[in-house]
């Protein structure tokens, strides 16, 4: 398995759970990330992202007052989108194939199930790398 470098990719991070998203940036630090941005919803999150080139997004389900699959939807398809290809990473509790089904259909690139751990993390950033 190819190694890739991440200390020259821009993450955003986005989760209401600061224990949650501070996991989330510590797992992208050990594995070399040096960019990452923190948000704490999808409203935040889509601000952030007018000022901040993001990479790859890495963004919760359930949140408020805009959820990750509603920010998905916002990013690919919002008249004012400031990056429609942006890969997203979708954190969710919830594996139901109803609902992976509607995070690929809101456009979606990649779903990771809670808990989540440094090699889950880092396996969805190489297939975002490797089969874009």
């Amino acid at each position: 398995m190819q190694q890739h470098s991440l200390d020259r990719v821009n993450f955003l991070v986005v989760d209401d759970n600061k224990p949650m998203r501070h996991l989330v940036v510590t797992v992208l630090k050990a594995l070399g990330a040096k960019n990452i941005v923190e948000a704490a919803n999808g409203k935040d999150a889509f601000a952030e992202m007018a000022t901040y080139p993001a990479d790859i997004v890495i963004c919760d389900w359930n949140m408020s007052p805009m959820d990750g699959l509603t920010f998905t939807r916002e990013v690919r398809s919002g008249d004012d989108s400031p990056n429609r290809y942006v890969p997203i990473i979708l954190l969710t509790g919830h594996t139901e194939l109803s609902r992976v089904r509607a995070a690929r259909d809101a456009g979606v690139n990649e779903f990771l199930a809670k808990p989540i751990s440094a090699t889950s993390i880092y396996s969805r950033i190489r297939s975002i790398i490797e089969k874009p």
